[in-house]
């Protein structure tokens, strides 16, 4: 069933998967104020049963960025606040309970690209493009990408994109890690629909472990790292969920290894 979560937000759900829709085809996705906003709403307080979303866009591009026609006269404080409702309503995404896979078509650009890297796997179509046009524009980033960008692409080639304006086509994000997937056009939807049912059929104590312990042990030191993974690794084999997971594997009923070619392991 559709549902109309705002003017520029539309929800299905489908089982366990649901599906997010950036629905302003006409302003290419650009995100205004109430559209930040509902997204923060939405993942604070996620529908039930969803256990991972696929965030699409309507039209050909996913995100062109920030709504030009949001752009104001702000004084420092009204800018430092702004930007801070961005960090508090993508932070819901990024760190929600629900893994969220994002599905790349077209623009990806300023805030659109800021809103990508806050999902946790990220499918390209081959329209896909990649841009952080604020330095051209005599702006700075101010939605997330300072820190969430150079966690995948690094500093460098983030400097690059800001200093020189350069745009990456979807291979090239690709290559860089912008995009964990890259497929042709039309083929994301159902990529990313296929990777949320796997990811839906994990443990969530597995799933949560991923999105937030797994994040903060690469941002520490080793000895504390292997520590966080210990407690985390007693916390979910402890869990009655993976005994019976554990048990089926074991048995031989659960789930195996596959390679690329069908082999099981």
């Amino acid at each position: 069933m559709t549902t109309a979560i705002s003017e520029s937000l539309v929800f299905d759900q489908r089982g366990d998967i649901g599906i997010l829709t950036l629905d302003r085809p006409h302003k290419r996705n650009a995100l205004d104020d109430k559209t930040v906003l509902s997204l923060g709403d939405f993942f604070r307080t996620p529908p039930e049963g969803v256990r991972a979303i696929v965030l699409t866009s309507s039209g050909d591009h996913f995100c062109a960025g920030l709504d030009l026609s949001e752009l104001s006269d702000r004084d420092a404080v009204a800018g430092l606040h702004h930007s801070r409702m961005w960090h508090k309503s993508l932070g819901e995404m990024a760190g929600g309970t629900i893994p969220v896979v994002a599905v790349l078509r077209g623009a990806v650009v300023g805030g659109g690209l800021e809103l990508a890297s806050a999902a946790h796997i990220r499918v390209a179509e081959r329209s896909a493009f990649f841009a952080l046009p604020e330095g051209q524009r005599g702006l700075f980033v101010g939605g997330g990408a300072s820190v969430r960008v150079p966690r995948l692409i690094g500093v460098a080639r983030m400097q690059d994109m800001m200093l020189t304006g350069r745009v990456l086509t979807a291979d090239e994000g690709e290559r860089v890690g912008l995009a964990t997937y890259l497929v042709d056009n039309g083929g994301g939807d159902n990529l990313a629909c296929e990777l949320a049912e796997k990811i839906a059929s994990n443990s969530p104590v597995t799933n949560y472990s991923v999105m937030h312990a797994l994040p903060r042990i690469a941002e520490v030191g080793p000895d504390e790292g292997l520590m966080m993974e210990s407690l985390m690794a007693a916390v979910a084999q402890s869990s009655q969920e993976a005994k019976h997971r554990m048990n089926e594997f074991l048995t031989g009923r659960g789930p195996k290894v596959r390679t690329a070619d069908g082999g099981a392991n």
